[in-house]
């Protein structure tokens, strides 16, 4: 069982940057791929990023592409989202998922992939 808690959602001027932050529980933490997932109101959830085991590998949706950077740091059980030059339809509730050790160490942008999920976190970007 693995328990997600995001933080470092907040307000921001278009342009801007925010870091958020998914602080894991349990032991393994570096046998779980993550991701970042996001749900602007009334639409669905959405792929953000992801990230392997080991960090070597990651994937991003089109649109964050050249702007957010996801990391992780296993010795301190999280992972990041550094979004920069955030835009007004960046605005959503972020979550951050993981992906049990069974399914291998490559995130996925499915979201049936992944089996733990935090509570998410609020960003909103002004125009």
């Amino acid at each position: 069982q693995v328990q997600l808690v995001e933080s470092g959602g907040g307000l921001v001027q278009a342009g801007g940057s925010l870091r958020l932050s998914c602080a894991a529980s349990g032991r393994t933490f570096s046998t779980y791929a993550m991701g970042w997932f996001r749900q602007a109101p009334g639409k669905e959830r959405e792929f953000v990023a992801a990230i392997s085991w080991g960090g070597g590998s990651t994937s991003y949706t089109d649109s964050v592409k050249g702007r957010f950077t996801i990391s992780r740091d296993n010795a301190r059980n999280r992972v990041y989202l550094q979004m920069n030059s955030l835009k007004p339809e960046d605005t959503a509730v972020y979550y951050c998922a993981a992906s049990q050790p069974s399914k291998g160490p490559y995130g996925s942008r499915l979201e049936a992939r992944y089996d733990y999920w935090g509570q998410g976190t609020q960003v909103t970007v002004s125009s």
